[in-house]
């Protein structure tokens, strides 16, 4: 069974894969005040309650976007499963053209690049993230890695109004009922919902002007559901996509 593990700015998501589909996932909050005997319990806690044996766990991938987290993630996986996980990096096997692949791409980003491609061969790709950080990644036919937008995410932009306003609450993020807010958190919703959606229709446009061809596009992260009932061009919505990234990159290592 293969221990996959996406460390995120705001999430640790944790999944168990057994070959065939995922049999249990959890999410946990990215706290690097954390020490790696307090993850160490909790991750060993979720397993044991989940019904899995330790000795199941055979394989371990970790893809992490906050180095801090990483080694102590990687030094838990050590303790209680005796293995040496697989870290994603720009130098595993990817499906993706090697020397397409920027120096500074996010090792979630390279997941799902790589899934991309593999879900669409022999098709441009775009997928959508709404993470902390709402990111564009387009890898072309060919397995090229074409490039990426990043802007803040949803919720880090509800955050920001919240945390630098005198009067403006926090609110919960849905669709709103008109795109005339009547209260704080309507208004809120209606800018950042309204606004978003516009944002990304606009960033996928003008991807496709550039390139002269249309694209696929995906949308995954944990707002993507929320969200693209206001967005008419998405393929597919795949809160799993990442996940599937670092199965897909364990296999294609023979990890």
């Amino acid at each position: 069974m293969l221990l996959a593990v996406d460390i995120g700015n705001t999430n640790i998501v944790i999944a168990l894969h057994d070959g065939e589909s995922f049999v249990e996932t959890f999410r946990l909050y990215s706290d690097q005040k954390k020490t790696s005997d307090e993850y160490m319990v909790i991750l060993e806690t979720l397993i044991r309650e989940s019904g899995i044996q330790r000795s199941q766990i055979d394989k371990a991938i970790v893809s992490s976007v906050v180095p801090n987290l990483t080694r102590s993630i990687e030094k838990i996986i050590k303790r209680l499963f005796s293995l040496e996980p697989l870290r994603v990096s720009r130098n595993i096997r990817t499906g993706l053209i090697e020397e397409s692949i920027p120096e500074e791409l996010g090792s979630d980003l390279l997941c799902n690049l790589s899934y991309a491609h593999h879900s669409y061969p022999g098709k441009t790709v775009m997928t959508v993230d709404f993470g902390t950080a709402l990111t564009f990644s387009t890898v072309g036919a060919d397995g090229k890695v074409l490039g990426v937008s990043i802007a803040p995410g949803l919720v880090t932009a509800v955050n920001s109004l919240f945390s630098n306003t005198a009067q403006l609450p926090q609110v919960e993020l849905k669709i709103p009922q008109s795109v005339l807010g009547r209260s704080s958190e309507d208004s809120i919703r209606s800018g950042i919902m309204l606004g978003y959606a516009g944002l990304v229709r606009s960033i996928i446009e003008r991807t496709e002007r550039e390139l002269g061809e249309s694209i696929n596009v995906i949308a995954t992260g944990g707002l993507s559901k929320v969200i693209s009932p206001l967005i008419d061009r998405f393929e597919k919505v795949d809160g799993y996509h990442t996940l599937k990234g670092l199965v897909l990159l364990s296999e294609l290592n023979d990890y």
